[in-house]
């Protein structure tokens, strides 16, 4: 018995050394790595020219950008769409050259939205493809300019004229914000679909 007993002291040890080196190894130190080297604050430079009838100042557009973000991940878009061009199943042919870290390197990036599924587009270089007014429609009536899209509409962001909330409006700066860091780290854009 008391053979026994020393092994279940010794699996008990080894099991908890393992825990905590897991810990270790796994939790703590890319947590502080991630802490050191922190994510590149983004501050916009200008107001595009699609969006200076909204916002007056940089910091009104750069609160948007953030504010739509936050829309974007209440509404659970990335769970229909990616924001990674991921390097399998020919989706640099698609979506454009397949993602890299640096893209994701900035603040508006975390956490990063790779997106459970692909039912829409992949949207990581979204920005400049379509005007404003489109995802406006888009975002009021989907089918209205995509007849086979099975995405919901969200008339809420709207008025009853059917003009965009400010709401809308700051999810439709972030989706023109979105592949814009590309350009921004040097790494190429993809074309347009």
């Amino acid at each position: 018995m008391k053979f026994l007993e020393k092994f279940n002291f010794i699996f008990l040890v080894a099991g908890l050394g393992l825990l905590v080196t897991a810990f270790i190894t796994l939790g703590l130190i890319p947590a502080m790595m991630t802490k050191s080297l922190g994510a590149i604050d983004y501050h916009p430079t200008e107001i595009p020219d699609n969006f200076t009838k909204h916002y007056s100042t940089l910091e009104e557009y750069e609160a948007a950008l953030y504010k739509g973000r936050d829309i974007y991940v209440k509404e659970a878009c990335w769970h229909c769409h990616s924001q990674y061009v991921r390097p399998v199943g020919n989706e640099a042919l698609r979506y454009g050259p397949v993602s890299t870290p640096g893209e994701y390197d900035n603040s508006l990036n975390l956490p990063q939205l790779f997106g459970t599924r692909r039912v829409g587009p992949d949207l990581s270089r979204e920005g400049g493809k379509r005007p404003n007014d489109w995802h406006f429609v888009h975002l009021y009536n989907p089918r209205d300019v995509v007849p086979q899209s099975v995405m919901p509409g969200y008339p809420w962001y709207f008025d009853k004229e059917k003009n965009p909330k400010p709401e809308a409006v700051a999810l439709v700066a972030y989706l023109q914000w979105l592949g814009s860091q590309v350009e921004q780290t040097g790494q190429p854009v993809a074309d347009g679909e």
